[in-house]
Formats: structure tokens, C-alpha cells, sequence
């Protein structure tokens, strides 16, 4: 198999990947689960933050990243309009939206991850949300879920509002830190 469309999110116990008015603050960003965070996953990390902890993304693990609207929407960043500099950035939105040139907009995310797949390169970072990720379940072929011991109660789902659908993966890696976060990943079984 060639390119992997990897789901990589932080999800409460309850299944939400976020609030919900969409912010993720209650995710602790401190702790001994950061290090593979900022280590091997350190290509998922947005541009801004390893500007401020003096890093670099390595390219090792992902070369572009795909956003729904609500994830990449520069309000959520402080204006920030391009969040992953070091990465091929396509945003997925229905309606016409205004994105800087450097930045990819599709309102087909299936046709785009089905395109992606056949190019040569690293995997492909599906960074959420929730609604984009019920949209291409069909599509992942990793995820990667660092679950924290929260409950959040109500907020944006894994998988949004996606329908019934019994996709089997099966466990390949799970890390439990003393910070109680676990990242677990999964294969798609086909």
C-alpha cells in the first residue's frame, strides 16, 4: 500500500474531540505523553507552536495535512492562516471560502484522498474535525487516538454525525503514560 490517511486526534473517554463551540483546551498539554507528541508525531504539530518551543517538524511521518472548515479557520488561531507551514495544507469546505494561495480548498474530500493515495509521498494527516472524519471513515487507514481520561458529556464527535457503519480496525500500538493519556493505533482491516 502505498500513502496511509491516518486520523490522528485527541478524543475524551466519551468519544468528543472537542467542546462544543469546537475548542479543545481541556486536553492537558503537559505530561510524559507529550514526548511522542513532539517527537514522533511531531509533523502533526502546528507550525506556531513549534515556533514558540524552538522546533522543527522532522517530515518524516506526514507531508500534507487535510482540515474541514471549522478546523483550519483562521479564528481558531489567532488569525493564523497557514497552521502547518511544513505541510501541503488542503481545507475541505462546501461553500466558497476565501483561502491564501499556498492553501488547497476541495469540496470533494473523498476524490481528494482517493487522488492523494495514488501520488507518491508520505501519509496523509486528516486533522479533523469530527464531520470531515464521518465523511471519509471509509477512507482511513490508521487512527491514532490519544485518549484522555476526561468526559466531556456532549461536544464534536469523533466521527460527527456519520452514520452507522461497523469499519473494523484492529489495535497495533497502545502507550499508557503517567499522565493517564493513551495513544492507541489502529490498522483498517479490508
Amino acid at each position: 500500500m502505498g500513502r496511509k490517511l491516518v486520523y490522528y486526534v485527541a478524543v475524551s473517554l466519551d468519544g468528543y474531540i472537542a467542546a462544543p463551540d469546537g475548542g479543545f483546551a481541556a486536553f492537558p498539554t503537559e505530561g510524559d505523553h507529550m514526548q511522542p507528541i513532539l517527537g514522533e508525531y511531531a509533523d502533526a504539530v502546528p507550525a506556531h507552536i513549534h515556533q514558540a518551543l524552538g522546533t522543527s517538524a522532522p517530515g518524516t511521518k506526514f507531508d500534507t495535512v487535510l482540515m474541514g472548515w471549522n478546523t483550519y479557520n483562521p479564528e481558531i488561531y489567532g488569525g493564523l492562516d497557514s497552521p502547518y507551514t511544513h505541510l501541503r495544507q488542503i481545507v475541505v469546505s462546501r461553500s466558497a471560502r476565501t483561502v491564501p494561495e499556498h492553501i488547497e480548498l476541495t469540496g470533494d474530500p473523498v476524490g481528494k484522498v482517493r487522488e492523494l493515495k495514488q501520488d507518491a509521498g508520505l501519509d496523509i494527516y486528516l486533522c479533523g474535525g469530527g464531520q470531515l472524519a464521518g465523511a471519509l471513515s471509509e477512507e482511513i487507514d490508521t487512527l491514532i487516538l490519544k485518549r484522555h481520561p476526561l468526559v466531556f458529556g456532549s461536544g464534536i464527535a469523533l466521527f460527527g454525525a456519520a452514520g452507522y457503519a461497523a469499519l473494523p480496525f484492529v489495535p497495533v500500538r497502545t502507550r499508557t503514560f503517567d499522565s493517564g493519556v493513551s495513544i492507541i493505533e489502529y490498522e483498517r482491516t479490508r
